[in-house]
């Protein structure tokens, strides 16, 4: 495996695609939609050159789904995605054993990465963490592992931590983002690490953290599912170095999308994705509710987020 090529290839929009559902008995995954999702996205912008796909995420309903479906999922959309653009495979779990199968499957099925965070449920301690993280990398030498901060649900990773793991041969990104206090944690992990590995910005500080002194080099962007283009355009911009027009569309285009996701969550249900999934149907693709118990957005926010979206001038409108 060469490290040093997988991290060039971690760069640009790190997509989270949502993984949809047949509208039947039990939500059967639809892989007919997948097909359409990937189409969308590679006809609309994106490109190996500027984006990577994350398949089975949370935003991919990853804590909904059996293993069997987990496993199934990255089987066939590495086959629909057929080398097109990079792929991530989300590996989180709170088993060991579960995370080395996902880890094979990941390798198996040529995905370029899989994405692990500490196991949620129990706050385990940081030397659990570092075995954890050692038996994917052990089970899938040639994967390079993105390491996720998901502080909200488990153990937060520090920054000796990441320095313990360092000395891994496959650890190619870190997918960042922490509370923000005075501290300045974020800064501080990214600046510190963009040198050694792919910082993947997960705080939505695009127009900061791409600047040299922090030197990430790829974003988490949820508007790219049903906006391609304007995540091509974010990249073109950051590396324009044009930050003027980078906070122009984060605070105009981006920060609406972001709080009407916080006013669903706090009024009506939580969960992940299920706001991309209702972008994505309005612009006319094949789209489904999250699964229970995360509960169905359309019908109860479709007139606002389509106002919302016409007036940022999304293209697709149905």
């Amino acid at each position: 495996m060469d490290i040093e090529k997988l991290k060039k290839k971690l760069h640009g929009c790190y997509v989270t695609v949502p993984t949809p559902f047949e509208d039947s008995e039990g939500l059967p995954l639809s892989f007919s939609a997948i097909n359409e999702y990937v189409n969308f996205l590679l006809k609309n912008g994106l490109n190996s050159k500027n984006s990577t796909l994350l398949f089975g995420g949370a935003a991919g309903d990853f804590s909904t789904m059996t293993f069997d479906e987990r496993k199934e999922l990255a089987e066939k959309s590495s086959d629909i995605v057929d080398g097109r653009v990079p792929i991530a495979l989300g590996g989180q779990t709170t088993s060991t054993l579960e995370l080395i199968k996902l880890a094979e499957i990941a390798q198996s099925n040529n995905f370029d990465f899989i994405q692990v965070s500490c196991p949620f449920y129990f706050m385990h301690t940081e030397e659990d963490f570092i075995e954890y993280i050692q038996a994917a990398s052990k089970a899938a030498p040639n994967v390079g592992l993105i390491l996720y901060n998901t502080f909200w649900t488990s153990t937060s990773v520090s920054n000796q931590l990441i320095e313990k793991l360092s000395d891994l041969p496959n650890i190619a990104g870190l997918k960042w983002a922490t509370p923000r206090t005075d501290a300045m944690e974020f800064e501080d992990v990214t600046s510190t690490y963009s040198s050694k590995f792919t910082i993947i910005d997960n705080n939505l500080f695009f127009p900061y953290s791409a600047m040299n002194s922090m030197g990430a080099q790829a974003f988490e962007v949820h508007l790219c599912n049903f906006w391609p283009e304007w995540g091509a355009k974010l990249i073109n911009e950051v590396e324009n170095k044009n930050y003027e027009e980078i906070g122009r569309m984060m605070i105009e285009e981006a920060m609406p999308f972001y709080k009407l996701w916080v006013e669903i969550e706090k009024n009506y249900t939580s969960g992940d994705g299920y706001l991309d999934k209702l972008c994505m149907e309005l612009v006319g693709l094949p789209s489904s509710r999250c699964r229970p118990p995360t509960r169905d957005i359309r019908g109860v926010y479709n007139t606002q987020t389509f106002d919302y979206m016409k007036k940022i001038g999304v293209p697709h409108l149905t």
